[in-house]
């Protein structure tokens, strides 16, 4: 899962409320996707139940899980190893009877890269393994280098006074933090009380969407990114022979011995790109042992560490890709319709990427197993997608989405993308066919409901497609928003795309984007049930006479018209 989910929301979401009306004058006849929709639902309990007989009782997808995250291992975009990922599962959905499996090409991503090998240990004042990991993209050392530990806490140091005593010294760079102790269960799932809180549309809240002092945070961050350039310059010249940070807080309240490795680890924003290249060879450490150094440099204590990082660069601009295979419709008259299905490929580097996302992965691959081991003809085109890139900002499925879909045509601006003001979104005539896409990202945990991402009108039709499912859990159908995973990219531009519930288990505590995140934290019940589930919604989405309902058609670039006479409108204001 893509971990910043507001800049994405804000981002991508913005100025979906202009009227459908605006869409429909421009046909004689209302797009049915657009238009009224049946009050009852016509449901096949019959293919319910051998959709249930199939994935519960013949599962394929812990045999799908050993072989994409214990045989191939994590996949970083651009890696070898997403390479290979991206060729099993093609060759794996041909395999199934999937038609038409190939890899699309969405771009540029930057540098290939994989760790071969990374440890540390401490050789005085007393001898002991240290626990790290290379931060994606860091050069390698070429061998074990050894050198003296220096604590540096870029908040409060005079790098003047660094200058001349650096040389062939290890850099411990970032403040020490503490582990406070872990009072709560790291392993939840979903109550009943909290699923129907899900239930209610969420009201604005004081302090939701951009902070009132984005200008101030985003002027510190940009003083932070320059003092950290200035000393990794600095480190470069002086001849430092590594760097090592410690591992972000991963919301489990303190340490526990886990390293998270992710963009937080890199020393350069956008890290990937050859143009960003740290020249120093950096990894991350889990927080205790790095408290421990830091203390003992703190205290005047000598430190000699021997690190090795051994990595390997495979290109300079590798592209990314997607993996795309489909079950094909049969109705002459909506055959050329799609219906979607998908989670992200890539992974993170330091687990096997079980739960984020080889679980959506898997459970994307075992659906559309499920339905061709039925030897189902569906109405319409049933697609599944494999995304990459998703890491690093939706590479994959917003490549995808513009060039399938549409694109906006937005103006220059100094601002981040995610407040940058969008303007007219361009469709295409594939736009027009995607009647859904259902999307799974929020690791092992079973199918609890699905976000409507504010579709109203889409409401009422799962309400009646869950309703046979409460039995295995599925109950909730939540009006509100979520953010951070691929279907956003579909969502902003006027599609139906939608994230699943998952019951939370503990990906956000210890497995998201950490060495934790191994198929030992796969749940093969859940990830059965949730292949079941995703089925049926293709299932039911494929054979609807009508095209699942559109929120209004995106208009951002007459947002700012329509704020216009609200101008002045309150005493004194200008």
């Amino acid at each position: 899962m893509f971990s910043l989910r507001y800049v994405v929301s804000v981002g991508l979401v913005a100025g979906l409320l202009a009227p459908a009306a605006v869409l429909a004058q421009k046909s004689e006849k209302v797009p049915s996707y657009y238009g009224a929709q049946p009050a009852q639902e016509a449901i096949d309990y019959a293919m319910y139940a051998r959709i249930r007989e199939e994935g519960l009782k013949h599962s394929h997808v812990m045999e799908f899980a050993g072989a994409l995250t214990d045989a191939i291992g994590p996949r970083l975009t651009g890696s070898p190893n997403m390479a290979k990922a991206n060729a099993w599962t093609r060759d794996t959905l041909t395999s199934i009877g999937l038609k038409n499996g190939h890899l699309e090409d969405w771009g540029e991503f930057g540098m290939g890269w994989q760790q071969v090998n990374t440890w540390a240990r401490m050789v005085t004042p007393d001898p002991a393994p240290l626990w790290m990991q290379a931060a994606p993209w860091s050069v390698a050392t070429n061998g074990p280098v050894k050198g003296e530990a220096v604590y540096v806490d870029l908040a409060s140091a005079d790098l003047d006074k660094l200058k001349g005593t650096l040389a062939g010294k290890i850099v411990l760079l970032g403040a020490m933090r503490a582990t406070p102790d872990i009072t709560e269960a790291l392993f939840h799932r979903y109550t009943d009380a909290e699923l129907k809180d899900m239930e209610k549309v969420e009201a604005p809240r004081a302090g939701q969407g951009a902070p009132a002092n984005i200008t101030q945070l985003l002027a510190e961050r940009r003083r932070i990114a320059g003092l950290r350039a200035q000393a990794l310059k600095m480190f470069a010249s002086e001849g430092v022979a590594a760097i090592i940070t410690p591992t972000r807080d991963g919301g489990d309240g303190g340490g526990s011995g886990i390293i998270f490795d992710d963009n937080g680890a890199n020393l350069a924003q956008s890290a990937q790109k050859l143009e960003n290249k740290v020249a120093i060879p950096n990894a991350v450490m889990m927080i205790e042992h790095y408290n421990r150094l830091a203390r003992l440099a703190t205290h005047g204590v000598p430190v000699t560490l021997e690190v090795n990082i051994d990595t390997k660069f495979t290109g300079d601009h590798e592209h990314g890709f997607n993996t795309v295979a489909e079950i094909a419709g049969t109705d002459p008259k909506l055959k050329d319709q799609v219906v979607m299905v998908g989670g992200h490929l890539d992974s993170w580097i330091s687990g096997t990427g079980a739960t984020d996302n080889g679980a959506g992965s898997i459970v994307a691959m075992e659906a559309v197993r499920i339905l061709k081991a039925l030897g189902v003809e569906p109405k319409r085109t049933i697609r599944i997608a494999l995304w990459s890139g998703e890491e690093q900002g939706l590479f994959g499925s917003m490549g995808y989405v513009e060039s399938h879909f549409g694109k906006f045509n937005d103006p220059p601006s100094e601002l981040p993308s995610f407040m940058r003001p969008h303007g007219a979104l361009t469709t295409t005539k594939e736009w027009e066919t995607l009647d859904a896409y259902y999307n799974l990202d929020n690791g092992t945990g079973k199918v609890r409901g699905v976000y409507t991402q504010e579709n109203f009108a889409i409401a009422p039709i799962f309400k009646q497609w869950i309703a046979p499912l409460s039995d295995l859990g599925v109950t909730t159908v939540s009006y509100r928003n979520t953010g951070g995973t691929d279907h956003l990219g579909f969502d902003a531009v006027g599609l139906p795309g939608f994230q699943f519930i998952q019951d939370p288990m503990d990906y956000e505590t210890r497995v998201h984007h950490s060495d934790m995140d191994t198929y030992d934290r796969l749940h093969a019940a859940d990830l059965q049930q949730a292949a079941v589930v995703e089925a049926i919604f293709l299932w039911n989405t494929s054979q609807r006479e009508e095209m699942m309902p559109r929120k209004p058609f995106p208009h951002p670039e007459t947002d700012r018209e329509k704020m216009a006479p609200l101008k002045g409108i309150y005493p004194g204001a200008k």
